[in-house]
């Protein structure tokens, strides 16, 4: 489970973000991360020093860059609480994740101006309620790589206010996690998502950034070859030498433009099955996205009888029909349309 914490200033964020270090959640901030940064250019970790690093940091390397550190920070199985997301794009980064939950935790204003009095934090300068208040709707309805609260929580799906002591909001907390642990509990993969995500992996080595895809056959639950996107052997690549691109227009008169260098990956595995001298007579393929004419032609001829793909293909017209009328069962686990980098 993955528990994404924001709120207004002072509303008890760390405070929650705390608690649930001490229910075994892996903590990960997304305002450490920028005071690593300010640490490394030698600047003082102030409020105001934070929220123009972090906007800069979001313009830099876009508005998601801060959240998408924190999913490559995660470790398997375990649970986890992000906190000081203050932006709707590391909201929707995190929300890619089928087991995130956000949390908004709010308190009304005065109780969190005194908060601030209270606890003189390094950096944290004290001014009048008007002055914070002030600051805070700058925070609220800000644009671009800027700090948008009010976006933030208008996105939660959870408002937690935190009014009262800490053993209320500990018995809230405690609340929201008897309801949602039991929702995101691990649950054993079926054979088709197990598939896919071996896909997945085999797809990190292709050699094109066009078509970043892996394909395993499998036939009674057994892997009997994989492939991936990539030239053939001893050929030069394209992530080497760069795209070698080829207009097509298909039988309907759709224009498309494809990249001509590489082999696909379910030909690939195809290919591996026939030198090995491995029959495929019968297997089902896993793989990205619907295949192309070409791969739908070879999988004809080898037998293959199931094809599972993630999403569909914009090059991939004429396979629906093919596979109808040869009697391959076709299961698209999304219905979506995959996109890559200069599709066309």
């Amino acid at each position: 489970m993955i528990i994404g914490v924001t709120g207004c200033y002072a509303s008890g964020k760390d405070t929650v973000g705390d608690y649930l270090k001490g229910q075994g959640f892996l903590h990960i901030s997304l305002s450490d991360m920028i005071r690593v940064e300010l640490r490394r250019q030698k600047k003082p970790i102030t409020r105001e020093n934070l929220i123009m690093m972090g906007n800069k940091m979001r313009e830099d390397f876009g508005n998601g860059a801060l959240a998408h550190k924190a999913v490559l920070a995660f470790e398997e199985f375990k649970n986890h609480v992000v906190t000081s997301i203050r932006h709707p794009e590391e909201i929707n980064t995190l929300r890619q994740r089928k087991d995130f939950v956000m949390v908004f935790v709010d308190a009304p204003l005065e109780i969190r101006y005194n908060r601030t009095l209270a606890r003189a934090r390094e950096g944290e300068k004290t001014t009048s309620l008007d002055e914070f208040k002030a600051n805070e709707e700058r925070e609220m309805h800000g644009d671009g790589a800027g700090q948008q609260l009010l976006r933030c929580k208008q996105m939660a799906d959870i408002i937690l206010r935190n009014d009262a002591d800490i053993s209320a909001l500990h018995a809230k907390l405690d609340k929201i996690l008897a309801i949602h642990l039991e929702k995101f509990k691990y649950q054993r993969p079926s054979w088709d998502d197990y598939f896919i995500d071996i896909s997945r992996t085999v797809a990190k080595r292709a050699t094109c950034d066009r078509g970043m895809s892996g394909a395993v056959i499998v036939r009674d639950k057994r892997i009997l070859t994989t492939g991936y996107v990539g030239a053939p052997a001893g050929l030069p690549q394209c992530d080497e030498v760069g795209h070698q691109f080829q207009e097509v227009i298909n039988d309907q008169g759709v224009k498309s433009k494809h990249c001509i260098r590489t082999t696909h990956a379910e030909q690939n595995a195809i290919v591996q099955a026939a030198r090995m001298g491995i029959s495929i007579e019968g297997a089902t393929i896993y793989c990205k996205m619907v295949p192309c004419a070409v791969c739908a032609r070879m999988m004809i001829n080898a037998g293959v009888k199931r094809v599972v793909c993630e999403k569909h293909y914009h090059g991939a017209q004429l396979t629906y029909g093919m596979f109808k009328q040869a009697g391959i069962k076709l299961d698209v686990l999304k219905d979506e349309l995959e996109t890559y980098k200069g599709m066309k």
